[in-house]
């Protein structure tokens, strides 16, 4: 059963606000992202303003899956993530 709009941006959200609290994550999380990002990408409820940010989350989690230090790239874009998690709010 696919997540509804709600889920996947609450899942969205959860997975930012861990790396930003945490300033550590996975790649499986990366990955996740990712496939969330596509999914959300596809879906007429998500605004043009939505889109923009979707598209800095995806470059950064495909950034992040393929890093040797995850950590430390999730550490670098510590303002990204507390500013995506405020927009997603802003447009969805």
């Amino acid at each position: 059963m696919p997540l509804s709009y709600n889920h996947q941006v609450t899942l969205l959200k959860d997975i930012l606000n861990n790396h930003q609290t945490d300033c550590c994550g996975t790649v499986a999380e990366c990955e996740q992202l990712e496939r969330l990002v596509k999914s959300l990408m596809v879906n007429t409820q998500v605004s043009q303003n939505m889109k923009n940010i979707l598209q800095e989350i995806y470059q950064y989690s495909q950034t992040g899956a393929g890093t040797a230090d995850l950590d430390q790239h999730i550490i670098s874009h510590q303002g990204n993530l507390s500013q995506w998690v405020n927009e997603i709010d802003q447009f969805s």
